[in-house]
């Protein structure tokens, strides 16, 4: 039988160094309490934030050292915490951090609102007497920008304080979902059992063999039906929750809170979902192409993540994996490669599923340490594009970093997921240009079209069902599990059209985690759509032309500019328009050369 293997069996060179933040759990212990014990500092300043410029710098300043601090309390704790989410130890280490981060959020809540009661001219007159405010122009500018939408000292602290109670609908659906939900195992065509996990679900319907696809989709999702009003419960309150805190910051909707914290127009929403809707016979044609290619009357739905040749990839163990990736790299630029090369060898990732270990991937990290990427690498393809989105993340922040202060080096999401998916276009046009194996670069071009199709329709597809929900609750109209069915199959059906919507599809939404993010997955999209654009401004149409260095070093000073600018500004410094469906449009002609590419090789 094919089982999960615990931590304790997986190599230490595979494992993150979370050494590097603190070198034992007691050495984060009593670094714990002499940071709780300096949140009281903050006491001081209240109501006197802008008696003078001195007294505003050194508050800020004060605020940074201590935030710092905490940042790398929390990251510990989340961390450990991923690696076995089974381990109550390490939740109640995560608990700790998230209420020391709550209590800080709390105790610096008077801040921004006493700015507020500045002009812009006030700001001006401060940096001209006391200079180093000028260093937080970006910072005062955005804290002007939220003054209709920030409340009174006593309701930003209550706010603040509710933050540890209002992030429960998440918590629970990832403790359920990582640590409690145990799936069943399924016979695999060579008679051994196999055990579903979240980290494998998706690698087991690549399987070759339809009737073993079938089985795992059929097992996997009856195990989420044991649990549906459990999930719907959660999900309906996250969106209540959305909807209730955008109401109490004066917003009209959910989805203008959440962009406008990045000052993302919502335009540029409504633009993506218009774009890509008009756009949907292209996905019509790939679902056509992979139901002709697998030579069967209906496409299912657990035939979507197969291959287009019918087969499974073949092997791409993590050595090779990293090999590839610092090879594509190369066009950002040698300093870009080099330092990413070094941090495969820094232990920046913890590379293997174990037991109870968080689903998926991410990249993690403060301004004070090294990149810390989780994975669950399976051996495959997929692995291998996973490990080169998260390691786009992580360069993101190692440039930020090194060229923005504190205050200025955390990025929206909106311009990270450009940073994840460049790499993983540099990787498809260097495999297909490079390697000479007409198998993999066959299922190298079905994996980026995959990609593709996930990342630019599903995605889009994933906002527009949380636009839905959200209406509804802004509606005061109901949400229950037979709701979220009905809206999520409807969607399905527009746009899977060619492919048979069973019944158990209906309910994919209980396996998505992102819906907890508040109005975060359509940025997936927006990203791909930039860093199509921005690829082949790069590298032109041919991975064989000259790389264009000057739009290489324009594609890192946007990585470097950091949260120092507003998300669209930052793109423009990588020559794109994203208020525009320009790059939408542009991606999805990409998509669909390479349909008719595929259309051709196979």
């Amino acid at each position: 039988m094919s089982t999960v293997p615990e931590r304790a069996e997986i190599d230490e060179q595979h494992k993150w160094a979370l050494g590097s933040i603190f070198e034992s759990d007691d050495a984060w212990a009593e670094h714990f309490e002499t940071v709780s014990g300096r949140i009281e500092e903050f006491e001081a300043y209240e109501g006197r934030v802008t008696e003078s410029p001195e007294t505003l710098l050194e508050l800020l300043e004060l605020r940074e050292e201590i935030m710092r601090e905490v940042a790398q309390l929390s990251v510990y704790a989340n961390l450990r915490s991923s690696e076995d989410t089974r381990n109550q130890e390490y939740q109640a280490l995560s608990g700790k951090a998230e209420a020391l981060s709550s209590e800080a959020s709390s105790a610096t809540s008077y801040i921004e609102p006493e700015i507020q009661e500045l002009t812009e001219d006030d700001i001006d007159a401060f940096i001209e007497e006391e200079p180093a405010l000028a260093e937080y122009e970006h910072f005062f500018d955005d804290v002007l920008r939220g003054k209709p939408h920030t409340r009174s000292t006593e309701v930003e602290e209550l706010l603040a304080e509710l933050g540890e109670v209002t992030s429960s609908p998440s918590e629970i659906y990832s403790m359920l979902s990582n640590a409690d939900m145990e799936f069943p195992t399924v016979e695999d065509p060579d008679g051994e059992d196999i055990e579903i996990s979240q980290a494998n679900f998706t690698t087991l319907q690549k399987h070759e063999n339809r009737a073993f696809r079938q089985r795992v989709h059929e097992a996997y999702y009856d195990e989420w039906e044991t649990v549906r009003n459990t999930v719907g419960t959660s999900l309906k309150k996250q969106v209540r929750k959305d909807v209730k805190v955008a109401r109490a910051r004066n917003y009209e909707t959910a989805r203008e809170a959440a962009l406008d914290g990045p000052n993302v127009p919502v335009e540029v929403y409504d633009t993506l979902v218009e774009t890509v809707h008009d756009n949907l016979d292209s996905l019509h044609r790939h679902a056509e192409i992979k139901r002709d290619a697998l030579g069967v009357d209906d496409l299912q739905m657990w035939d979507l993540y197969t291959s287009i040749t019918g087969e499974e990839g073949p092997d791409v163990e993590y050595e090779q994996a990293k090999e590839w990736i610092i090879e594509a790299v190369e066009p950002l630029g040698e300093s870009y490669r080099d330092r990413l090369a070094e941090g495969l060898d820094s232990r920046w990732v913890d590379v293997y599923e174990n037991r109870g270990k968080r689903s998926g991937a991410f990249s993690s990290g403060t301004y004070d340490t090294q990149p810390f990427i989780l994975m669950n690498y399976q051996d495959d393809i997929s692995s291998m594009f996973t490990l080169a989105h998260e390691l786009g993340h992580s360069m993101h922040s190692e440039l930020a970093q090194e060229a923005q202060p504190w205050h200025d080096a955390s990025y929206e999401i909106f311009v990270a997921e450009v940073a994840s998916t460049v790499n993983e276009t540099l990787l498809t046009q260097h495999l297909l240009e490079t390697v000479d194996d007409d198998e993999l670069r066959l299922h190298v071009l079905d994996e980026y079209l995959e990609r593709f199709r996930s990342t630019l329709y599903r995605q889009t597809m994933f906002a527009e069902f949380e636009q839905r929900i959200h209406e509804r609750a802004e509606n005061d109209e109901p949400l229950t599990p037979d709701v979220f069915d009905e809206l999520y199959g409807g969607l399905k059906s527009d746009y899977y059209e060619p492919a048979v919507i069973d019944d158990r599809i209906h309910r994919e939404w209980q396996r998505i985690p992102h819906f907890y993010y508040n109005f975060y997955v359509y940025q997936y999209a927006t990203g791909i759509s930039a860093a199509v654009a921005i690829v082949d401004g790069i590298l032109g149409d041919s991975a064989t032309d000259a790389v264009d260095e000057s739009a290489a070093a324009d594609y890192r000073e946007m990585l470097a500019a950091g949260g120092s600018v507003y998300p669209i500004e930052a793109l423009e410094l990588a020559g794109i328009d994203m208020t525009s469906a320009d790059p939408i449009e542009s991606a999805l002609g990409v998509y669909d050369t390479y349909l008719d590419r595929i259309d051709e090789l196979r």
